[in-house]
C-alpha cells in the first residue's frame, strides 16, 4: 500500500509525490505497467478502478488500444451479416466522411464525449442537416455501443450529452397536389416510364419495391399484390442487388385498383413487344426497351426532366409513395389500413411522416364541421 505526504495509507497502487501530485499504477493483463499522475485523489481513485475494471473485463483479442478504424472493420464486418446493404452502405459512408477525419487514428478506449461531440459539431459547421448529423451519431453510437457490449471499453462515449440536432433544418417532402399531380400524368404521357410513375400514384410503393417486382408477385384474380423484395443497381460494383423489404413488416399483400391492373396489363404488352429478354429478367415486371430492369437512380433523373418540361417544382420518386399515402387519407382510408399498404412498423411513422394535408383538404374539412362550431 502506498501513502501520503502524511504517512496516510492511500490503499493499493496509490501514493503520493513529494511534489504533491498522486501516483497510481497497476499491472495489467499483458504484464504491463500502467501509470497515471493526477493532482486530485479522487479522481486518481475512480480512473484506477475503471481502469483495473477494464482491463480484467476486456476482450484479449479485441483490446481497447486499437484504433478507431480497426474497431469500425471488424465491426461492420459482423454488421454485414446483419442488416440491410442499404444500412450498410449509410454506416460505411458516415464514417468515412464524417467520424474518420475526427477519430479514426484515436485509440478506441481514449475515445471520450467530446470527441463525439465534435464529430457532430464539424458537420453542423460544415452545413450538414440535421437528418444526416443524426444518422451518423446512429453509426456512431451502434458501433461504440457493441464495443461496450463484448467489454472492450467500459462505457459508451456516444451518450445522450452528444447532441446531434444542431444541423439545418431538413426540407419537407411535400405530397403533390391534385393539380400538379394531374398536371405531372399528362406530362408523363407516352414516356418511356410513364406505367412506373403512374403504378406507385396507385399503390404507394418503394422504388426498391416496384424495381423488384415479379409477375408472380400478382395475384390477378384477386387482384392483390405481394411484396417480398426489394431490389436496387449498384453502381460502385455494378451490379443488381436483391434483397429483403426495409423491415418486416414491409413483406405485404395490397390490394389493387382497377387502374393498376390496367397498368400491369399494358405493361405486359409492352414487355411482350421487347426483342430480347435475358432469362435472368423474365419475370421482372417493369422492364425498359433493353430487356432489363431500370436503374432506381434512372427514374429520379426522368422524373426531373419531366417535371422541368412541365413547368413544376423539381420532386424525387418518394413524393410519389407521400402523393399516394395523401390522396388515401383524403379519401377517408383509416390510418391503420394504410400502415399496412405501405408497410410501416408503426403509425406514428405513417402519420408523421408520410401524410401531409393539403390546403385544399383543410378548407374541406373546416366547411365539413363549421355547422358543428356554431354555437351562438
Amino acid at each position: 500500500m502506498g501513502k501520503d505526504l502524511r504517512g496516510k495509507e492511500l490503499g493499493v497502487g496509490l501514493s503520493q509525490r513529494d511534489d504533491g501530485l498522486y501516483v497510481g499504477r497497476y499491472t495489467n493483463k499483458y504484464g504491463n505497467r500502467v501509470q497515471k499522475v493526477l493532482p486530485k485523489l479522487q479522481e486518481l481513485r475512480q480512473w484506477l478502478a475503471e481502469a483495473q475494471y477494464q482491463d480484467e473485463h476486456s476482450n484479449i483479442d479485441l483490446p481497447a488500444s486499437m484504433t478507431v478504424n480497426a474497431w469500425f472493420e471488424y465491426w461492420v464486418s459482423i454488421k454485414k451479416r446483419t442488416v440491410r446493404p442499404n444500412t450498410i452502405r449509410n454506416y460505411t459512408e458516415r464514417y468515412h466522411r464524417n467520424i474518420e477525419p475526427v477519430i479514426g487514428n484515436k485509440m478506441l478506449g481514449a475515445v471520450n464525449s467530446i470527441h463525439c461531440q465534435t464529430i457532430m459539431n464539424r458537420m453542423a459547421d460544415e452545413g450538414y442537416r440535421t437528418t444526416t448529423i443524426y444518422q451518423t451519431r446512429i453509426a456512431l453510437y451502434n458501433m461504440l455501443e457493441y464495443a461496450y457490449l463484448n467489454d472492450v471499453i467500459m462505457k459508451n462515449p456516444c451518450t445522450k450529452v452528444v447532441k446531434s440536432d444542431i444541423g439545418k433544418s431538413s426540407r419537407k417532402k411535400e405530397a403533390l397536389t391534385r393539380d400538379v399531380q394531374r398536371t405531372f400524368c399528362q406530362i408523363a404521357k407516352g414516356n418511356a416510364y410513364e406505367y412506373q410513375y403512374r403504378f406507385l400514384l396507385q399503390t404507394g410503393l418503394r422504388t426498391g419495391e416496384l424495381v423488384g417486382l415479379k409477375w408472380s408477385d400478382v395475384d390477378w384474380e384477386n387482384r392483390t399484390l405481394t411484396i417480398s423484395r426489394s431490389m436496387e443497381f449498384r453502381h460502385s460494383t455494378k451490379e443488381w442487388r436483391i434483397g429483403e423489404p426495409k423491415s418486416k413488416s414491409g413483406y405485404r399483400t395490397i390490394p389493387l385498383t382497377e387502374e393498376a391492373i390496367e397498368i400491369l396489363r399494358l405493361q405486359k404488352k409492352k414487355n411482350q413487344s421487347i426483342d430480347i429478354i435475358s432469362l435472368e429478367w423474365r419475370e421482372f415486371v417493369f422492364l425498359c426497351r433493353k430487356g432489363t430492369p431500370v436503374k432506381n437512380s434512372t427514374y429520379d433523373t426522368m422524373l426531373f426532366k419531366l417535371c422541368e418540361k412541365a413547368g413544376i417544382p423539381k420532386f424525387s420518386m418518394h413524393v410519389l409513395r407521400h402523393t399516394f399515402a395523401t390522396r388515401c387519407i383524403e379519401a377517408g382510408m383509416i390510418p391503420k389500413t394504410l400502415q399496412t399498404i405501405l408497410g410501416h412498423s408503426n403509425i406514428g411513422i405513417t402519420m408523421n411522416l408520410y401524410v401531409h394535408t393539403t390546403e385544399e383538404q383543410k378548407h374541406k374539412e373546416i366547411d365539413r364541421i363549421a355547422e358543428a362550431l356554431k354555437v351562438v
